[in-house]
């Protein structure tokens, strides 16, 4: 703990409020909320921690707070600090999955989509369905049961869909708007409940037809009740009311928590979500918080009520999400909840085998490499190689590795400007200063490791570009090669110095991973320069023949070999100007 922390450690006051930790470069790594400040922030730089605790705690060189005037204004500015600092400890929902809606349209002639985007339109949406399958199942129903067109652009004549009695034809006859109304109001009955009402009135109709001695048409009848039953009836009741709500179960152990959301809809169970992740703050704290991102993801509705344990908060959840919130006690809703808990608990134990497992090549990797090394953990590990055949099409490539897993989003290419002929230092240095000098314009994170696929020489080419060009301090390593240019130890420091790995230990394969990526990215882009100019054809060279010409001139002759053979007459004919076909004619004899 460095002297400015304990300073501020003594003068925090005893309120309610948002603090931000930073790390030694100044980057917001964990952004949390209290009830009372001074208890809260103390607590991280007193007594033991766990790993993951801990690991937070090491990186934290300043913090500052922001006093509250309560605690749901403390929950609220929470979300809206994370949102805007995507601090890398916090809990982040960032899957940007949304869900899908039946929508009918509002169109002259309405049809039924599945969309996952609502839009301030005159169109119906129904949903939102977690689960996509059930959203394009019902759909089918309904296209079954009402004849609505099914087309995007009205055709010129009637198609299958008209044939088989699921269209009404708009592109050939006249449909009267009441007809189409009539089927609105059914269809919004339908998905909104009353589908059984739905299904009886088909199952009098059925009757209705039989007695009619028209069972063509009550077949169709019996068909589509079949339907019904198929795609509405085939999951379990969860509840007797057919009230919309969300079940989180939760539970947590050794620093980590799961989630568990039941989805019931029109009273059944019919989707769930599930989360894990690490928590820093008090489980029942760390709830309120998941809630309120849980429901500022694009276009997830809040239903109409939310079970919750009786730990978390229910009135500040009712706050915060202007939704009922209820403890359940006895009954049918005590036993969602129950259900939903025990499935976060089981959840949490299975994967904590496999996080145990992750640590140990990632995060616990990186922190041995930082020890061996000598450095800070490096958290973030940039890598550059080179590729060339002979000097021809050089490229680099870079790859970026946080906290031990590769962050692809961040890879990048580089062909080579300045460099003539195969000179792999001088590539490096190129590489190296185009990249930092970006980084240093644009304000973005610097490395807390470099590192080269290179020798001796590499090295202090691109220690050159970092201190004495651009005045960067940041520890450079350079790999070293065994005999079958394997990774065997790294280079680092200044002078260099050898420092051994362990072949078996999980940094030593952080190495290996990170050398065969980036190795593979700078050969598959070397490859694709490569194949692009090693495909180019003779006619390239002419001037005046560009890509529609070639097109045209193989489209008319089949191949170069006939062209060589060809005429300027014959050019001409393949529609090509006098001066290009006696360009053509010379360059192909030549």
């Amino acid at each position: 703990m460095n002297q400015r922390i304990k300073d501020k450690l003594a003068i925090l006051p005893d309120q309610p409020g948002c603090y931000l930790m930073k790390d030694r470069q100044g980057t917001i790594i964990y952004v949390g909320k209290a009830k009372v400040l001074k208890n809260r922030v103390r607590s991280y730089f007193n007594g033991s921690h766990d790993g993951k605790t801990l690991r937070l705690v090491n990186e934290i060189e300043d913090f500052e707070y922001i006093v509250t005037s309560s605690n749901i204004e403390a929950l609220i500015l929470e979300l809206t600090l994370i949102k805007k600092h995507d601090p890398k400890y916090n809990v982040m929902l960032k899957d940007d999955k949304t869900y899908p809606f039946i929508k009918l349209t509002a169109e002259k002639h309405p049809k039924l989509i599945i969309t996952r985007k609502v839009k301030k339109d005159s169109g119906k949406y129904f949903g939102p369905y977690p689960n996509v399958i059930a959203a394009n199942e019902t759909k089918k129903l309904l296209d079954r049961i009402y004849p609505l067109r099914k087309c995007n652009t009205l055709p010129d004549r009637v198609c299958l869909y008209y044939h088989l009695g699921q269209c009404l034809a708009p592109c050939v006859f006249d449909v009267p708007q009441q007809e189409y109304k009539e089927i609105v109001t059914d269809i919004t009955r339908f998905l909104n409940g009353g589908y059984k009402e739905i299904k009886a009135e088909l199952t009098e109709k059925m009757h209705a037809a039989a007695e009619a001695l028209d069972f063509e048409r009550a077949k169709e009848y019996r068909d589509k009740i079949a339907h019904i039953e198929i795609t509405m009836e085939k999951q379990k009741m969860m509840s007797t009311d057919f009230t919309d709500r969300d079940i989180f179960g939760y539970a947590f152990d050794k620093g980590w928590m799961c989630v568990q959301v039941f989805f019931v809809r029109q009273g059944k169970l019919i989707e769930r979500d599930v989360s894990l992740f690490p928590i820093y703050d008090e489980p029942e704290e760390e709830i309120l918080t998941y809630l309120g991102q849980f429901y500022t993801k694009p276009n997830h509705f809040k239903p109409k009520e939310i079970l919750l344990s009786e730990a978390v908060d229910g009135e500040m959840a009712e706050k915060l999400l202007q939704v009922k919130v209820i403890h359940p006690k006895r009954g049918q809703k005590k036993d969602m909840l129950q259900l939903a808990n025990k499935n976060a608990s089981i959840a949490l134990q299975e994967k904590f085998s496999l996080i145990d497992r992750d640590e140990e090549r990632t995060i616990k990797a990186v922190e041995n490499l930082g020890e061996r090394l000598g450095i800070y953990t490096p958290h973030r590990i940039e890598a550059f190689d080179n590729s060339n055949i002979q000097g021809t099409d050089p490229v680099s490539a870079l790859v970026v590795f946080i906290d031990g897993k590769p962050e692809k989003r961040e890879y990048r290419k580089y062909k080579i400007k300045t460099v003539s002929g195969p000179d792999d230092y001088e590539t490096m240095r190129e590489v190296v200063r185009r990249r930092y000098t970006r980084v240093l314009k644009e304000g973005l994170p610097l490395p807390d490791l470099i590192i080269i696929d290179g020798g001796k020489g590499h090295v202090d080419g691109v220690r050159d570009i970092l201190e004495n060009e651009l005045g960067l301090e940041v520890p450079l390593a350079g790999l070293v090669k065994d005999e079958k240019h394997r990774t065997s130890s790294l280079m680092i420091g200044n002078p260099l110095e050898i420092v051994p790995l362990d072949r078996s230990s999980q940094e030593f394969y952080l190495l290996q991973r990170i050398q065969d990526e980036v190795h593979r990215f700078a050969i598959t882009f070397h490859r694709q320069l490569r194949g692009k100019s090693a495909f180019q054809s003779l006619l390239d060279e002419i001037p005046g023949v560009g890509e529609k010409r070639k097109k045209q001139l193989l489209k008319h002759f089949g191949s170069v070999k006939k062209m060589r053979e060809a005429g300027v007459a014959e050019f001409l004919e393949a529609g090509m100007p006098q001066s290009v076909a006696e360009e053509i004619a010379r360059k192909l004899q030549e």
